[in-house]
C-alpha cells in the first residue's frame, strides 16, 4: 500500500491553491450577504438557509478538504476516514438545504437553482464519499476524484454568489414580487392592472 506521505506529496500546489481560494471567497459571500442586508429584499431565514448559507459551506468544505490532505498523515486510512466524514456530512446538509428549498416560499427556484444549488453540490459530495472508501486501494484514482470535488465545490460557490448578486441587482425579485397596492411607480400613468377598470 502507497504511504499518505508519498502520495500526496505531489498535490501539495494543488491545495494551496484551492485552500486559499476556499477561504479568500467565503469573504465574497459576507459582501453579497451584506447586499442583500442592505436592499429591499423580503428574504427571511429560510431563504437565506437554502440559497445563501449553503454557498459558505461549499468554500469551508474545500478549505477543509485542503487542509485535510496537507496534513502529515501516515496512513491513507485516516485519509480516507477524515474525507469520507466530509463526504457523509455533505450529502446529509444537501438533503437539508433541498428541503429548505422546497418549504421557503419567498422565491419559486427555477431548474437552474435546483441544479446549482442543489443537484451539484449533493452529487460533490457523494462523490467525495465514494472516492474516500475507495482512496486506500486505489489513491491515485481516487485523489483525481477528490481533487475534481474540492474545484466543482469553489465553482458551485462562485456562480451562486454571482447568482445572488446579479439577482439583486436586476430587481428582479422586486419586479415579480411587488404587490399591486406598492406597484404604482412600476405602473404607466392612468393605467390599471384591471381591464375591467380601463378607461374607455
Amino acid at each position: 500500500m502507497q504511504g499518505a506521505h508519498e502520495a500526496l506529496a505531489a498535490w501539495e500546489s494543488y491545495y494551496v491553491i484551492i485552500g486559499s481560494s476556499g477561504a479568500a471567497l467565503t469573504g465574497l459571500q459576507f459582501v453579497v450577504m451584506a447586499l442583500a442586508a442592505d436592499s429591499t429584499l423580503p428574504s427571511t431565514s429560510r431563504e437565506i438557509g437554502a440559497f445563501g448559507t449553503p454557498t459558505i459551506v461549499h468554500f469551508c468544505a474545500a478549505l477543509l478538504i485542503s487542509a485535510i490532505l496537507s496534513a502529515p498523515w501516515h496512513s491513507l486510512t485516516m485519509v480516507s476516514l477524515a474525507l469520507g466524514t466530509c463526504g457523509l456530512l455533505g450529502v446529509i446538509y444537501g438533503v437539508i438545504v433541498i428541503r429548505r428549498a422546497k418549504s421557503q416560499s419567498g422565491y419559486k427556484p427555477v431548474w437552474q437553482d435546483w441544479l446549482w444549488h442543489t443537484e451539484l453540490p449533493t452529487s460533490a459530495y457523494a462523490i467525495l464519499l465514494v472516492s474516500s472508501l475507495l482512496l486506500p486501494g486505489f489513491p491515485e484514482r481516487s485523489l483525481f476524484l477528490i481533487a475534481a470535488v474540492a474545484l466543482l465545490l469553489l465553482f458551485i460557490g462562485i456562480h451562486n454568489a454571482w447568482d445572488t448578486v446579479t439577482f439583486i441587482a436586476s430587481g428582479e425579485f422586486r419586479a415579480t414580487h411587488t404587490a399591486p397596492s406598492e406597484s404604482g411607480p412600476l405602473e404607466e400613468p392612468g393605467r390599471s392592472e384591471d381591464p375591467k377598470q380601463q378607461p374607455e
